[in-house]
């Protein structure tokens, strides 16, 4: 498996501190957490080569972007044929998320569509990629938290 890489409690406080403002530079995340620069500057890109930190966006407000409609779409998938699946619903823009899953469905994505046609027309162009044998749709109603940062 992955080899995990540690993070002891200094990387964790400079996490955090990007997770509040990743834009900040080295010298002013050194002055709030009281370490050196070249400390901070060390640790921010061992962890950034060893893949701890994938990289830096923009926190875009997806209503504001023209995408107000969030759906959960589980799917049930030929057996064997899981991965090429997934790998093709996951070349969608608009797809947040790919999951497989236990129980009753073989995956799961969250997608976000710029409305009901918006997604109409992407579960039944789902539909038709081969091995897929049934799409159950749900429309996201409410959000009540949804963040894929990793605070500690």
């Amino acid at each position: 498996g992955d080899e995990m890489t540690k993070v002891d409690d200094i990387d964790k406080q400079i996490i955090n501190v990007l997770n509040k403002d990743a834009r900040l530079s080295y010298r002013e995340i050194a002055h709030i957490l009281n370490l050196s620069v070249g400390t901070v500057s060390h640790r921010v890109k061992r962890m950034e080569e060893s893949g701890i930190i994938l990289g830096y966006y923009p926190h875009v407000d997806p209503e504001k972007v023209g995408y107000d409609f969030k759906s959960i779409i589980f799917l049930n998938i030929s057996k064997g044929k899981l991965r090429k699946v997934e790998e093709k619903i996951s070349e969608y823009t608009n797809v947040l998320g790919v999951y497989d899953v236990t129980g009753d469905y073989d995956a799961v994505i969250i997608g976000r569509f710029m409305n009901r046609s918006h997604l109409n027309q992407f579960v039944k162009e789902v539909q038709t990629i081969q091995y897929i044998e049934r799409t159950t749709t749900s429309v996201v109603l409410n959000t009540l938290k949804e963040d894929i940062k990793i605070e500690f």
